[in-house]
């Protein structure tokens, strides 16, 4: 029985799933009973290999390998940055230039465990970033990672003034809401509490490009934004002009 999960390319070799935000890629080390997809695929299919992984509050593409000698193959794409990840993230600002390159190295935080930040001793990391759309207060970024850092998009494109709209680590906020974007004329009900937009990562995985380890042949997968993702863009695109 497959699980409940959209499967965008399923063979003998590999797959590609498109992960929920708030769904782990792998298990929780200290609850292993928390979901995760890994979980999900080992029960549905067997043995299952893990390539890459998203943040719990990131969507989008993930690749598993079903067999050792795919998850070799891709694991060598992955090292060698043949790879194509390419992400759209909604940021606080407009990013000038509106396109360009981020090469910061990445270190863990000394102080703040699980957060990373840019340091000088930390591991190579290298972002191409091109603004797709702009709004008043916000831009919708396609961010292409040639490395695989932990927080990579979020850290890089705080350190150059933009983080993600929302980012309870690295940005200005943990939730967005509609007031934020209709600044004027804003009201809810008198015992109404206004809900957020979102109030998970503005940050979605929507391309991947990789090279098939039987076939040879390019492969890529395209996952459209979620629900939630599009619904505040709409917001944005009818308020946040």
């Amino acid at each position: 029985m497959k699980p409940d999960l959209n499967l965008l390319y399923d063979d003998g070799d590999l797959l590609v799933v498109e992960k929920p935000a708030g769904v782990l890629t792998i298990p929780d080390r200290f609850d292993p009973s928390k979901p995760n997809l890994l979980a999900m695929l080992q029960e549905a299919f067997g043995a299952i290999w893990v390539v890459h992984r998203l943040d719990r509050e990131t969507s989008g593409l993930v690749c598993f390998a079903k067999n050792e000698e795919a998850h070799r193959h891709l694991n060598l794409q992955f090292s060698e940055r043949t790879v194509d990840k390419i992400y759209l993230a909604l940021t606080d600002g407009r990013p000038l230039p509106p396109s360009g390159a981020i090469e910061q190295p990445i270190a863990p935080h000394p102080g703040i465990a699980g957060k990373m930040m840019i340091h000088k001793q930390g591991k190579f990391a290298l972002t191409l970033y091109r603004v797709a759309d702009t709004f008043r207060s916000f831009s919708l970024v396609e961010a292409n990672i040639k490395t695989g850092r932990t927080h990579q998009i979020r850290v890089h494109l705080s350190s150059i003034g933009h983080p993600l709209a929302v980012d309870p680590i690295y940005g200005k906020r943990a939730a967005l809401f509609l007031s934020e974007i209709k600044l004027r004329n804003f009201r809810t009900g008198k015992e109404e509490t206004e809900r957020p937009l979102m109030n998970r990562l503005t940050l979605h995985a929507f391309n991947l490009g990789i090279t098939h380890p039987r076939s040879g042949e390019r492969i890529v997968v395209e996952s459209p934004l979620p629900k939630d993702f599009r619904a505040l863009l709409n917001q944005l695109d009818k308020w946040g002009r």
